[in-house]
This record gives C-alpha cells, sequence and structure tokens, in this order.
C-alpha cells in the first residue's frame, strides 16, 4: 500500500487561513489574488487561487494544497463582498463542481468570460484584436438539454449520493436531487430515475457505480444511450433543420442559444465568398446543414461512420442535396475531396483537446481560404491559433457564444484568412 503524499508546507502550513484582496479570475473561473511573504522571503508576492471569490473582495482563505509557484485555498469567509455578488440559486453551489459563477450576476459573468478571451488572445497568440461582447444565452438557467449525473457503489450503508463531483474532489459525489441548470424536462425526469436507481440499489442490482444519462429532445427526455433523438434548429430563412442522432452522440446541449450560434458560423463562412464549404468534424451535420444554402456545394467530413449516416438522413430529410459526407480516415481527412482549396471555407469543431498536429498538417496541405474554428476551450484554440498564425493565416474575427451560463465554459468562433484574401472580396 502506497504512502499518502506528504503535504507540501511551503510558504503555508496546511489549513493555514489567510486574508487576501482577489484581483482577477483565471479561465477556470477561480479567484486570484497575491500575498506577501512572511519572513525571510518578506516582499514577495504569492499568487493564491480562491475558489468562488470574486475579483475586488477582500477575503479569508483557508490553504490546502501549496504548488511551486502558488497555492491552493477554500473560501472562508467574505470579509467585502463585490458589488456584483448575488444570492446563488441552486443550494448545493460551492459544493457541488458543476458551476462556478452562480455568486456571480449573469452580464458580469459574460464581461469577465469576454475579457478571459481577450487575455488569451494577447498573451498566448500574441494578437492585439477586439473581443466583440459574449453572445449570452436567453435562459441563464434551466437551458441544458443533456446531463450525466453518477453514483458511487452502494456498499456503505448510507444514502446512495446521486448527482456530480465535488468541488475539488475527483472521487466524491454531491448528491443533486435537482440541476437549476438543466430544462424542467430533465428535472422531472431525474426524480423519477434517482428513486428507481436507489430501489435497485437496495436490492442489489448495482455491484459498481455508474453514469445515467438524461438527454431533452423538446420536452422528451432519454435516459437509454442508444436511442434515436431529434433537435429542431431554427435558423431561418424557412423551415427549422431537424437533426436526429443517438442519444450518446455530440450535440451542443443549449437549443435555446443553437439557433444564433449556428447562424454567426454560417454568416461568418459565406462572408468569406468561398463557393464551397468543408465542416471537417461535422457530427450530425449540423454546421454544413445549417450552411447549405450559402453555397455551391457542401462536404462534412467525420471519423464516425454511424454520425456519417445520421449527418445523410439529417440531408434528405431537411430536403438538402448540395451536401455530401464522408467517413474520413483520420490520416487522410481532406484526400477524397475535389473542391479547389482557395475557393473553400472550412469549419472545424474539434473535442476539447483542441486539433492535433495530425489534423492541422492535412488542413494546412489543403490550403483553404478561410477557416471558423468553433471551440469549447478557448486556451486549447488559442493554442492551435498560433499554427495558423505561421501558415500565413490571419485572425479577422473572434466572437464567443455563453452556451454554459453559470459555469467557466463557453464556446469562441475565431475567423481566419488566408494570406491574400480578404471577407467576402477574393485575392486582395
Amino acid at each position: 500500500m502506497s504512502k499518502k503524499k506528504k503535504f507540501n508546507d511551503r510558504p503555508f502550513p496546511y489549513h493555514q487561513e489567510i486574508d487576501l484582496t482577489v484581483a482577477t479570475l483565471t479561465n477556470l473561473g477561480i479567484g486570484l489574488g497575491r500575498v506577501e511573504l512572511p519572513g525571510a522571503e518578506a516582499g514577495r508576492k504569492w499568487v493564491v487561487m480562491v475558489a468562488f471569490a470574486l475579483p475586488g473582495e477582500r477575503v479569508r482563505a483557508r490553504v490546502f494544497r501549496n504548488h511551486a509557484n502558488y497555492s491552493e485555498a477554500d473560501l472562508v469567509e467574505v470579509i467585502k463582498a463585490s458589488p456584483a455578488r448575488i444570492e446563488p440559486k441552486c443550494p448545493l453551489f460551492g459544493r457541488c463542481g458543476g458551476c462556478q459563477y452562480q455568486n456571480l450576476g449573469y452580464e458580469e459573468q459574460l464581461t469577465w468570460k469576454r475579457r478571459q478571451v481577450g487575455e488569451l488572445v494577447e498573451h498566448m497568440a500574441g494578437l492585439t484584436l477586439e473581443v466583440s461582447p459574449v453572445i449570452g444565452s436567453p435562459r441563464p438557467f434551466g437551458y441544458r438539454s443533456k446531463i450525466t449525473p453518477h453514483f458511487g457503489s452502494p456498499d456503505d450503508g448510507r444514502e446512495l449520493a446521486i448527482g456530480f463531483l465535488r468541488q475539488g474532489s475527483r472521487f466524491d459525489i454531491v448528491d443533486v436531487p435537482r440541476c437549476d441548470i438543466a430544462t424542467e424536462a430533465i428535472n422531472a425526469r431525474l426524480t423519477d430515475e434517482r428513486a428507481s436507481i436507489r430501489t435497485r440499489a437496495a436490492e442489489g442490482g448495482f455491484e459498481r457505480g455508474s453514469t445515467l444519462l438524461l438527454r431533452d429532445a423538446g420536452g422528451i427526455v432519454t435516459t437509454s444511450h442508444e436511442d434515436r433523438v431529434t433537435e429542431e434548429v431554427d435558423i431561418g430563412p424557412g423551415k427549422p433543420l431537424r437533426l436526429s442522432f443517438l442519444a450518446r452522440d455530440f450535440f451542443q446541449n443549449n437549443p435555446f442559444i443553437l439557433p444564433a450560434f449556428a447562424r454567426y458560423v454560417r454568416d461568418q463562412a459565406k462572408a468569406t465568398g468561398a463557393h464551397y464549404l468543408v465542416d471537417a468534424y461535422c457530427g450530425s451535420g449540423l454546421f454544413a446543414l445549417a450552411s447549405a444554402s450559402a453555397f455551391e456545394r457542401v462536404a462534412g467530413v467525420e471519423v464516425s461512420a454511424s454520425s456519417v449516416e445520421f449527418a445523410r438522413e439529417n440531408a434528405t430529410a431537411n430536403g438538402i442535396s448540395n451536401a455530401a459526407f464522408l467517413a474520413g480516415d483520420a490520416s487522410a481527412i481532406f484526400a477524397s475531396l475535389d473542391f479547389p482549396g482557395l475557393d473553400t471555407v472550412v469549419v472545424i469543431d474539434p473535442p476539447r483537446k483542441g486539433c492535433d498536429a495530425s489534423f492541422l498538417r492535412q488542413l494546412f496541405g489543403f490550403g483553404p481560404r478561410a477557416v471558423v474554428y468553433v471551440s469549447c476551450d478557448p486556451a486549447t484554440q488559442m493554442r492551435d491559433l498560433m499554427d495558423f498564425l505561421a501558415e500565413g493565416y490571419t485572425a479577422t474575427a473572434v466572437q464567443p457564444f455563453d452556451l454554459f451560463p453559470q459555469t467557466r465554459h463557453l464556446e469562441c468562433v475565431i475567423t481566419l484568412a488566408r494570406a491574400g484574401y480578404c471577407q467576402a472580396q477574393g485575392p486582395s
């Protein structure tokens, strides 16, 4: 049995309480302040991270971890509150790790998210480029159409906790009878599912913990990963798109802001003046099909064969005849395309880890006129942005969307033009 790692007591002993003023929020949604170290290091400023503390606040915090150049601490008391501090809607806020910003007014959330993207643009990508105001969600609460509560092994005799990881923990689960950022339909179903799971657990139905999926599609909630679900996305003009996919598949989880989000991506792609569009992480076809009317031809490329089948089916169901979908091998994503790169705009929406080196090599080899880069993690997006800049692309617009109110997460869309091209004018 391995020994527990000894606590590093430099510069603070375990659970020492310190007072500090919070200067800013990190892009992880954590308050950051600095304190002056005592003793031999007097005069040196030391960074302390305090979750749920807000900029401008004077707080008391209890240190629980020291790193090489900063410490982490729990919030003990707000000595002087920020004017933007509000009462959280959820009684579990501060314990449940799902939300970081319920104590911050929504307009302030948008202000800070814009600032955080701007800091990443400046400090990671080295650009002086204005970040547009964040487009907020029409619903700051009750917006999330998919949640995945967890539960552990029911072997300790206590009532089974069914919910989300506790703030700062990788294993401890907070019992969550209701999630205020989820839709009402999900919360109604969650009550029933929790009762069913606890009954089965009491009867010995689980040997280990598990994860529950609840997905709301138009008020109908499924809990089966393999169920087929359908979302409507009204991007106008004409009838809304109807997109079908499996409940377990990736699909944006805020249907209330999704129309504006998809329209923006389409309009940015159209404004490049290209005649062809490639959706390089197309999934079930959202961006490709939302943009098809603005281009002569559209192609979606996806490594998941099942997602490609849904994308083809969705094109047919929506009467879209100029879109083709290809199950591309990861090593040759653009090999089967016959679009001329200089007359093509590529939309990319990679996973949180961003684009891998192989994909970027293929993309730059294809040489599109422009790229509309959609990301759920601006930090990895900025890392990739540096590769685009090195290849001669210019960032022309940065537009964040708040698909995840009350949390640190957001989506960011960056439009990139190849050297010698500008929006809707062709070669310059």
